[in-house]
């Protein structure tokens, strides 16, 4: 098929374009300062709204936070954070709604968890017992690694697993949608933990809760940190065929 048939055949310009997006998309930690016109927003936002829910019950609340709202948390969690590292029993007040992780890590997924951690440290020279440089980078996430906008996504607490699982797919169309028109993102779990004082601030109702964070903007394309690609397992590794 020569180069010519494909400009001119929509449906696989389309394949293309969709193929990129998701494949370019990684989890940015470096932003530029670059703002994000509120209208470029709403588009993403919008678009990611189509995808589906079980019922179309569209379970996602999205917080927007620019400026000043942005700055204020940033610091309300940074101060937490680095409070319990100087006094670590306060980290009993601080839990998250659900359990993101495991409570008890096996094989496979916890030598992939390590090859994630490690590489990335790796790659910014912070050793293992580095304790102060591994804080400063966990840190950068409370920042939202200096992105001009970041996002809060709660859900109802009346709500069950079903639309936890809904919101995934509402969440990496978010991203999909901010990476085809050029910006990048960063969905952040480290956020959850800290709902007593991120809720309060974005004046969620008592009924919500964090779901994840995300930072979004422009990369930092100069950023060491942003060449930090993590690995997928093929297809044969995780797929069962039946015939």
């Amino acid at each position: 098929m020569s180069s010519s048939s494909v400009v001119e055949n929509p449906l696989l310009n389309a394949v293309a374009l969709v193929d990129q997006a998701i494949e370019g998309r990684q989890s940015i930690r470096a932003f530029t300062s670059e703002p994000v016109p509120r209208g470029l927003i709403e588009e993403i936002l919008a678009v990611a709204s189509r995808a589906p829910s079980g019922a179309n019950i569209q379970p996602w609340k999205a917080y927007v936070l620019q400026g000043a709202s942005k700055d204020a948390l940033v610091e309300k969690v940074c101060a937490a954070y680095d409070a319990i590292r100087d006094h670590p029993e306060q980290a009993a007040q601080y839990v998250e709604a659900f359990d993101y992780y495991p409570r008890k890590w096996v094989s496979p997924f916890i030598e992939r968890r390590r090859q994630n951690g490690w590489g990335l440290y790796g790659l910014l020279g912070i050793e293992r017992g580095n304790k102060d440089g591994m804080h400063a980078q966990h840190r950068r996430n409370f920042r939202y690694f200096d992105a001009p906008v970041g996002l809060i996504f709660t859900i109802s607490t009346v709500l069950s697993t079903g639309s936890l699982m809904d919101y995934g797919g509402y969440i990496q169309s978010v991203m999909i949608a901010a990476r085809a028109r050029g910006l990048d993102t960063c969905p952040q779990a480290a956020w959850n933990a800290y709902g007593k004082i991120v809720l309060p601030h974005i004046g969620a109702g008592d009924d919500e809760m964090i779901v994840c964070g995300m930072s979004l903007g422009y990369a930092d394309e100069s950023a060491l940190v942003n060449t930090f690609r993590t690995p997928r397992l093929p297809v044969s590794d995780f797929t069962v065929w039946l015939d």
